[in-house]
């Protein structure tokens, strides 16, 4: 790294985590000239597949960290739930962005409600839950139904209950584990929707504005790029992203995902602080993706632009479609306007991430037309 912080091409990335998010920016950084270092407890993984070097540790190897991070000139990560120790760590040897206070305060749950609370954001009423009794007075303060969540290592619907009646508590805190977790009220919505964007250490900000998503199961199904939302609904989404990354000093890539409530206002649901399977699509559809600008504030270059090319929407690719075979690749990528994004994962398994697809079209009704249609045909023929 030079003395005014800048890391150049040539000079070699270090990342934590090795899931498909490293992957697509590994891609990006060796497409730029930057090797890439992976660590992981995992062997033969998304990342370590197209990376330079892919070392097998553990997180709380701390001795393996600290080699790792110093032979690299910059550390990131690829999924909030590297500890936060593990990020202290790599941070002795060279700088980690965004900052393990960054992963500290988002990787748990409680911490970021607090975070956004005291921020004045707004987000779903919520009450901390640590016993089945705690669990019995937030129902009654909050109100039934609700959504129980672990405070950590919670994502794609992983550790979160829908509570609908007081006779469900007890087989909810079983569910969670009886470990501490979160009450959080359900509020009836319009939609959910996204917001990707960035910020570099000087405090630029991009975005790739709101993007509309669809969940089945807790799992992000399809996002729509750009959100058929309220003008007024996106301007304030994107108002909020940046007021987050902000109050965070974020260094890197964030996302913000929000419910849009049926009176048009906007409630926080959940931050990420790296690249998300929302902003997939701008892989394709835009000058620059989330994972090259990730690796630009990363390195202390300057954000790309983020103009979306053309209306885009991508579709996840689950274990489950795998059942009866293999899929029809052939069948989904005749149609032309559409890009298959394959992870590298060998097993496949029901609910798991193993790639998408993103089409390209004039209009987002076209894109998303095609994006299902293209999927469907993977198993028209099993």
């Amino acid at each position: 790294m030079r003395d005014d912080g800048l890391v150049l091409p040539g000079s070699t990335i270090g990342v934590l985590g090795s899931g498909q998010l490293g992957r697509m920016f590994a891609i990006a950084a060796r497409r730029m000239g930057y090797r890439v270092h992976t660590l992981s407890p995992d062997e033969d993984t998304p990342t370590g597949q197209v990376a330079d070097l892919e070392i097998n540790a553990r997180y709380d190897d701390l001795d393996a960290v600290r080699r790792f991070a110093s032979a690299v000139s910059v550390v990131t990560f690829e999924f909030e739930n590297v500890p936060a120790a593990t990020a202290a760590a790599a941070a002795e040897c060279c700088p980690v962005r965004p900052s393990g206070q960054v992963l500290h305060t988002t990787q748990h749950r409680l911490r970021e409600k607090t975070f956004l609370s005291e921020a004045g954001l707004p987000l779903t009423p919520y009450r901390r839950v640590d016993s089945l009794r705690s669990l019995r007075t937030a129902a009654f303060e909050l109100g039934l139904p609700g959504i129980l969540k672990t405070a950590d290592f919670g994502y794609d619907g992983k550790g979160q209950f829908r509570v609908e009646t007081e006779a469900d508590l007890t087989a909810a805190w079983d569910g969670v584990g009886r470990r501490e977790s979160v009450l959080e009220a359900f509020i009836p919505f319009e939609s959910e929707l996204s917001v990707v964007a960035a910020r570099s250490a000087d405090g630029n900000f991009v975005h790739y504005g709101a993007v509309e998503n669809q969940h089945v199961n807790g799992i992000l199904d399809i996002a729509i790029a750009p959100g058929r939302v309220p003008r007024e609904a996106s301007r304030r989404a994107v108002a909020l992203a940046r007021q987050v990354l902000e109050a965070l000093q974020v260094v890197g890539v964030l996302c913000v995902e929000f419910f849009l409530k049926r009176d048009g206002s906007l409630s926080i649901n959940e931050l990420a602080p790296r690249p998300h399977n929302s902003g997939h699509f701008t892989f394709d559809a835009n000058v620059t993706s989330q994972f090259e600008q990730q690796l630009r504030a990363t390195c202390g270059l300057p954000l790309g632009s983020v103009t979306q090319l053309c209306p885009a929407a991508m579709a996840n690719l689950l274990g489950d479609l795998w059942a009866n075979g293999e899929p029809d690749w052939a069948a989904a990528t005749a149609l032309p306007n559409v890009k298959l994004h394959l992870y590298g994962k060998m097993a496949p398994r029901p609910g798991r991430k193993m790639g998408h697809l993103t089409a390209l079209a004039p209009t987002v009704e076209q894109a998303l037309a095609d994006v299902t249609e293209a999927r469907a045909r993977l198993t028209r023929r099993q």
